[in-house]
């Protein structure tokens, strides 16, 4: 089952609402996109579902994350904070769209005011048709805060950096979860 909010009120500080489930990420954003294969199966492609889908791979890659449901769903809020002390950023977002499918698993959230960035990033988890299983980041982004416009080229680079660690980490808690 899949499915998709409209922003409404005090909702996404963006007006592309949406644009990561569609793939043609909008101009005048940096995007990001991110593909890894993270094993083969359907097991594993289950383990990395559940683990996207449920905090568990960010918490694991060393993020934070305060939630108001135990996983994705549209309009479920969150905030996402990565750092230490003073240097700890929090992010507060939306779910925009879940993705509940036969061969696909998912969500994307986007930005709410107060984040440091303004756009949208999807986690995606998808099974081919010869069971392979890929792990996707997409994103649109720009700066919304002074600390990110001053950071300028280097978020960038940290984004793809996260998005890496990201895969590496749901590969990781798939296979462990497939040979448990």
């Amino acid at each position: 089952m899949s499915s998709n909010r409209p922003a409404t009120g005090r909702g996404p500080s963006y007006p592309e609402v949406g644009a990561t489930r569609l793939g043609q990420l909008p101009d005048g954003y940096h995007h990001l996109h991110h593909t890894t294969r993270i094993g083969r199966g359907r097991a594993v492609f289950d383990a990395a579902g559940e683990a996207v889908t449920t905090w568990r791979m960010h918490r694991t890659s060393g993020a934070r994350v305060r939630t108001s449901a135990p996983r994705a769903e549209p309009a479920v809020r969150l905030q996402v904070s990565i750092g230490v002390g003073p240097l700890r950023f929090t992010a507060p977002c939306e779910v925009i769209w879940t993705a509940y499918e036969h061969n696909r698993t998912g969500f994307a959230y986007g930005t709410l005011a107060g984040h440091p960035e303004c756009g949208e990033e999807s986690f995606v988890v998808d099974i081919g048709d010869d069971g392979s299983v890929w792990f996707t980041v997409m994103a649109f982004s720009r700066p919304s805060r002074w600390y990110a416009r001053l950071a300028g080229p280097l978020v960038p680079v940290l984004q793809k950096w996260y998005a890496k660690r990201l895969s590496h980490t749901v590969r990781r808690l798939a296979a462990d979860r497939y040979w448990r």
